[in-house]
């Protein structure tokens, strides 16, 4: 999968990790911008690096900068919210033995 604006992706890592959310813009190779939005999944919209987040294989038709209302617009169009509140388990990554 790739960085794309509209793909349902979900956080790795930090505080907001097993929640999903939805890349609104993609600023480089490595970085881009999520929104849950906060009042669906609690994820705000932040800049995040790609490499804490696992693509998933569903994906929403909204333009780039999108709002939080256009986004809860399209993910209820695409029959997406309950999908989007159920939060995923992340196993942690596997660490070498020390």
């Amino acid at each position: 999968m790739k960085e794309e604006i509209g793909r349902i992706v979900v956080k790795t890592a930090g505080r907001e990790a097993s929640r999903k959310c939805v890349i609104v813009s993609v600023i480089d190779k490595n970085f881009v911008v999520v929104t849950g939005p906060k009042t669906l999944t609690g994820v705000r919209r932040r800049k995040v690096n790609i490499a804490h987040l696992a693509f998933t294989p569903y994906r929403i038709n909204i333009p780039e900068n999108a709002s939080d209302e256009e986004v809860l617009k399209a993910l209820e169009e695409a029959k997406l919210l309950e999908y989007m509140r159920q939060s995923v388990k992340v196993t942690p990554t596997a660490l070498p033995p020390t």
